[in-house]
């Protein structure tokens, strides 16, 4: 019998490991007293490369997201047109890369600034194209992160909401090597004042936890893939 190549091994694994995350996503959604299709997984393909998308696409994931507007644009020219396809950006974005994050990305989960969301309406409008807005909430005030401070979110969407974009929901990233936990039922406090329905929270260590107090999106990257290197984060404007 022919052994398979590695790539087609390589397909194999990363195909196994999806249906494992897809497993256990729906036992944390039973767990927590929901339907699985209520969550929906998106892959975190940032570094990722050709052979690995060509591979999950194979194996039928729909849903991305990426971290820097021009890698995402390299990495997904000529496979846009996949049916049933959407990316969302799920990095810091610079105001002057708003018009290239609109034209690209059905999705845009890091919305945390006044100015950015100046940008992507005036982007938005321009383009003729509805814009999907997530708001990402810096839960645990940390310096270097992204994301605007919990007590400044409601003004935030106050302000977005009035250039007449559609914020859907809030996005936060907890510190590393704190329990999750508390920041996730921040997010959740934050969407239900606002109004809000869609959280994306949870990545591949914290997840299942994310799903008992109401994700309804998980970001999932290494579980996938495998650890991958590090970029750099891009310089905020």
């Amino acid at each position: 019998m022919a052994s398979s190549s590695p790539d087609q091994a390589n397909a194999s694994s990363l195909a196994g490991r999806l249906e494992m995350v897809r497993a256990r996503i729906a036992r944390a959604c039973r767990a927590a007293g929901r339907a699985p299709d209520e969550v929906v997984l998106t892959a975190v393909t940032k570094t990722q490369p050709p052979e690995a998308i060509d591979a999950i696409l194979a194996a039928g994931q729909r849903v991305f997201g990426e971290n820097r507007v021009q890698e995402a644009q390299g990495r997904w020219k000529g496979r846009c047109a996949i049916p049933g396809l959407e990316l969302r950006l799920i990095g810091p974005l610079q105001t002057n890369k708003a018009a290239d994050a609109v034209a690209l990305f059905d999705v845009i989960e890091t919305l945390d600034r006044p100015r950015l969301a100046d940008a992507l309406a005036a982007a938005a409008a321009k383009a003729g194209k509805p814009l999907q807005l997530l708001v990402q909430v810096n839960t645990g005030a940390e310096p270097q992160k992204a994301g605007v401070l919990p007590e400044d979110v409601d003004a935030l969407i106050v302000h977005a909401r009035s250039l007449g974009l559609t914020v859907e929901g809030l996005m936060c990233i907890p510190p590393a090597g704190a329990a999750p936990d508390s920041h996730f039922a921040l997010l959740g406090e934050i969407a239900r004042r606002n109004g809000l329905k869609v959280l994306s929270m949870g990545m591949s260590g914290d997840y299942e936890t994310a799903i008992g107090l109401g994700a309804t999106h998980v970001r999932v990257g290494s579980a996938l893939f495998g650890e991958r290197n590090t970029p750099q984060t891009p310089s905020m404007d």
